[in-house]
Formats: structure tokens, sequence, C-alpha cells
């Protein structure tokens, strides 16, 4: 497996001049990073077990690497990174219609995974790769416009240029404003990982809607001060930072209450 794995990951940084993902390497990894310092004893134990001396973060992006394979193997897979949902600003109606959603979503699959975890029949491999997804996952989550809307396809059809660079809104979020920061992502999972345990624990409260509805709300307001045509500048990052920052941090801490729950 771990030949596979290398073959893979290679194929993925030869192409990741081409590809845009989700949060981009840092972002994820930084992600990754926050959850495995608030695991639990036991999660730890039984994650070390699944994914040996390698930490959550090496892991993080190997979701994305795998839309390099040319084989179709995880062809299924590039619908579970979002749902793409209508806006909505009452939590009752965004439920409803996050439960309608036809096909394997990102909403869907996180549960779908779990229950793998959970499964003691399933095998250790698709253990391991169901974790791996999760972990990837729970930090598109975060990403609010991975829960943006279909018209435009989670923002990649918004065209907007970013230090005068043609690029479109989905991009900006997914890498261009973590990137920005320039730090390491130990660096910034340390920054931004401050929280009292009084803090962590209302951050990490609610259910997995509530915590899609949350990102969702996020990208309504994003929509609405980034329309077609923006240029975005040092303003928008300062407009938006505190925001972005939010959502790393948040990603990490209910990455690491679902894994709690988990085992």
């Amino acid at each position: 497996m771990k030949s596979i794995y290398s073959k893979i990951l290679l194929l993925a940084f030869v192409a990741s001049s081409v590809y845009s993902y989700a949060w981009g390497l840092t972002g994820h990894r930084v992600i990754a990073e926050i959850a495995e310092n608030h695991l639990s004893g036991k999660a730890k134990r039984e994650i070390r077990k699944m994914l040996g001396q390698e930490r959550m973060a090496y892991w993080a992006n190997w979701p994305d690497f795998i839309k390099s394979d040319t084989t179709g193997a995880w062809k299924q897979a590039s619908a579970w990174h979002y749902v793409n949902i209508d806006p909505q600003t009452d939590f009752t109606a965004f439920e409803k219609d996050l439960k309608a959603q036809a096909g394997a979503n990102l909403y869907s699959q996180i549960q779908v995974l779990s229950s793998q975890i959970k499964d003691e029949k399933t095998s250790e491999k698709d253990r391991k790769i169901a974790l791996i997804f999760l972990i990837h996952m729970m930090g598109d989550l975060a990403q609010p416009m991975h829960t943006g809307r279909s018209e435009d396809l989670g923002g990649n059809k918004i065209n907007v240029t970013y230090f005068g660079e043609k690029t479109n809104l989905h991009s900006v979020w997914d890498g261009k404003l973590v990137d920005s920061q320039k730090y390491s992502y130990t660096e910034y999972a340390k920054l931004l990982d401050i929280k009292s345990k009084d803090e962590v624990k209302q951050i990490q409260s609610g259910t997995l809607e509530n915590w899609l509805y949350d990102s969702h709300q996020i990208a309504n307001k994003i929509y609405a001060q980034t329309p077609d045509g923006s240029k975005l500048s040092y303003d928008y990052q300062y407009k938006f930072n505190d925001t972005m920052e939010r959502q790393l941090l948040y990603g990490g801490l209910r990455l690491a209450k679902l894994l709690n729950d988990l085992f």
C-alpha cells in the first residue's frame, strides 16, 4: 500500500502547479495539526495504529493529490469535497435542503466514512483510507466556498483579480489568502490554537449540520462582498483575514471533536 501511496504523491507534486486544492497544502495541514493537538488519549492511540508514526498533517492533502490519478480509481470521490446549496438564512431551511441533496457529497460522505471507521467489519486498509478522507473533508467543510452555490460551482465561475493576477473567488479562498501570510503550517497552527478550554468546548458544540450551516453563512457574506470582476488586494486580506483564520481554527477543533467521538 505504501508504494501505491508514494506513486500517487509523486504524481500529485508534479501536477501541483496545475490544480487548485481546497485550503491549499498549508491550510489543510494547519487544520490537521490543530486537530491532532486536541485528540483524546484513546483517539491518539487508535489513529497511530492506523497511520503509523506519520502525523495527520502528512496525509491531510492526499484526497486532493489523488485527483492527479489517471486510472479513474478515485473518480467517484471528486464530489465528496463540497455540497452546493442555494443561499439560506434560516437553519431549518438549510438543513432541509442539505438532507435533500441527491448523490454523494461532503455532508453525506462524512457520515458514510464515519460509519466505515466504526464498523468492525471494515478492513484495515479501508479504515485508513476513510480516516484520511475525513481529515481532509472536515477541512473542506471549514472552507466556506465548499458550501457555496451550484450556479457558480462554489465561486469557481466568479472571476476576480488578486493583486493583479486573474483568478476566481474559489481559488482565492482555497489557498491565496492562507499562503499570503507566509507561515509554515506548524507556525500557523501554533499561532491560532490559543483558545481556552471553555472556548474550545463552545466551538466544538453542535452537530455536523450546524457546522455546515456556519460555513454556509460565511459563504453568503463572501458572495455579497466579492461580486464578479472584483479587484482584490490588501484591503480584501484585511477584511477577511480574521474570517479565514477563524475557519482554520474551527476546522481543526471540529475535526478533533469528530475523531474523539469516533474513537
